[in-house]
């Protein structure tokens, strides 16, 4: 009996059954170095067009009206109820299911067209104007939920419930790391002045996937990654050494058991030793050149600030980081949205075009995928109290509008339509899966085939459904 479990465990009917059932240790291992759930599946499964991605995730869901989907009728017709045949009954929050009236709301923006594409943009976005051509708007995104973190947990897992691996997981497991020295997945969140929803770590989760595929969030402040450092008084000797003895009782543990989670155990020991040299070196930024903070902005300067954690996404995907998952909160604007938009926009034109220009300008937007967007739109009728500088908008899963730019995407393209009042899609409606399953494309993955085998099912990011949005693949 192995010394480390008493003999209760070993005789523990879960655990006999656990143990019984587990196939070879091989297969676990070759999960481990980043191999499909399936014996024999390699990946990628064709050649991949992205070789990295760094998704600017606009938490709180950007109202598309004010942005980019321009719908000149909404300020006509300013103040008049919506038409009931627009609304065709449709599922709203309980914010607003007590309104006996839904008024039409539209600020005083401007929208003009650049480009040789004539894309329409806001005047809130004077930087997005700039790099149009390099963008392909998804105007007709829809999702099935109506409430933040179910909305938010369901396009970066596939799933509306907690628990399935994140995006950023699925492509760690399946592609790995090109540097060893530092995680394939990282996590960068940012704050407005406005009222944050919360983001939880299930968003950046593993699931079911092994541990080591969870992102690892960095934080503004001297300590970026939460008990990477060691305690007062124990030096890199000594924590090789330990590090060397608990590898050895783990692989005792692991031969014993055949668990894979303590392969991954021991992996996650190893990575975060050396995380210890590479991170603080790979998050330095004082020796950024002025021209680079001009790119992104002055508060580029600032650890812990939109632009900021934009200069650092090009910094790890720069090391080799195969995901960078960055979050700005703040857009959930129900109320006083004519104000806070502005300083909304103002957080994020910049620094996400300045990535995007900074990309291009190092070689690196050929083989990065950037996407830009939140987890639904805002509705056309106001929330509450309307006055001409005053409203706000509910959530609104029928339609909203993202855009990638880089590696593989077709430039200068806007993709789907919606009707007049930026309500309901007429045109090429492309659904969460869809969108999954295009960007798994993109990295060379078929979707369909990428699966990992849970409690007697196969899983995939995409669930059982997605189409790829061909109109977007260059």
């Amino acid at each position: 009996m192995n010394e480390f479990f008493p003999i209760s465990n070993a005789l523990n009917r879960r655990t006999f059954l656990k143990n019984s059932l587990l196939g070879l240790g091989g297969i676990a291992l070759s999960a481990m170095n980043g191999k499909g759930s399936i014996p024999g599946t390699e990946l990628p499964h064709f050649a991949a067009k992205a070789k990295r991605i760094i998704y600017l995730f606009q938490s709180g869901a950007p109202s598309q009206m004010e942005l980019f989907d321009y719908k000149p009728l909404l300020k006509e017709r300013f103040g008049e109820e919506l038409p009931d045949s627009v609304r065709g009954g449709q599922r709203v929050t309980g914010m607003t299911s007590n309104q006996r009236s839904f008024p039409i709301a539209m600020g005083d923006f401007t929208f003009e067209q650049y480009g040789q594409s004539g894309a329409w943009v806001s005047n809130l976005l004077p930087y997005h104007q700039k790099i149009v051509d390099e963008l392909c708007f998804i105007k007709s995104m829809h999702t099935e939920a109506i409430n933040h973190d179910p909305a938010v947990t369901f396009v970066q897992t596939g799933s509306q419930q907690a628990g399935r691996p994140s995006m950023g997981s699925w492509m760690s497991y399946g592609l790995g790391s090109e540097n060893e020295d530092l995680p394939a997945f990282c996590v960068l969140l940012s704050r407005s002045t406005n009222f944050d929803q919360p983001l939880y770590a299930k968003l950046w989760g593993n699931g079911f996937l092994p541990s080591e595929h969870q992102g690892v969030m960095f934080r503004s402040g001297h300590e970026p990654v939460l008990y990477l450092s060691d305690p007062d008084g124990l030096d890199r000797k000594t924590r090789r050494l330990m590090l060397d003895h608990l590898a050895a009782m783990h692989e005792s543990q692991y031969e014993h058991w055949k668990d894979p989670e303590i392969l991954a155990r021991i992996n996650q020991y190893e990575m975060a030793y050396r995380m210890q040299m590479s991170v603080p070196e790979t998050l330095k930024t004082t020796d950024e050149p002025e021209h680079i903070y001009d790119l992104y902005g002055e508060d580029a300067r600032k650890p812990g600030t939109y632009a900021h954690n934009c200069l650092l996404a090009r910094k790890l995907i720069e090391k080799g980081v195969r995901f960078v998952q960055l979050y700005h909160q703040g857009w959930d604007t129900h109320g006083n949205l004519p104000n806070q938009i502005k300083l909304l926009a103002k957080d994020t034109d910049q620094p996400s075009t300045g990535l995007l220009i900074d990309l291009q300008q190092r070689g690196l937007l050929e083989d990065t995928l950037v996407i830009w967007g939140g987890e639904f739109g805002r509705g056309c009728y106001s929330q509450g109290k309307l006055t001409p500088d005053n409203y706000g908008r509910d959530h609104h899963p029928r339609c909203f509008t993202i855009w990638m730019a880089g590696a593989g995407v077709n430039k200068g393209m806007t993709i789907g339509k919606t009707d007049d009042f930026s309500y309901n899609i007429v045109e090429d409606p492309v659904h969460v899966h869809d969108f999954q399953a295009t960007i798994m494309h993109l990295m060379g993955i078929d979707h369909e085939r990428f699966t990992y085998k849970y409690q007697g099912r196969r899983f995939r990011l995409t669930d059982v459904h997605g189409t790829i949005v061909k109109k977007a693949l260059a």
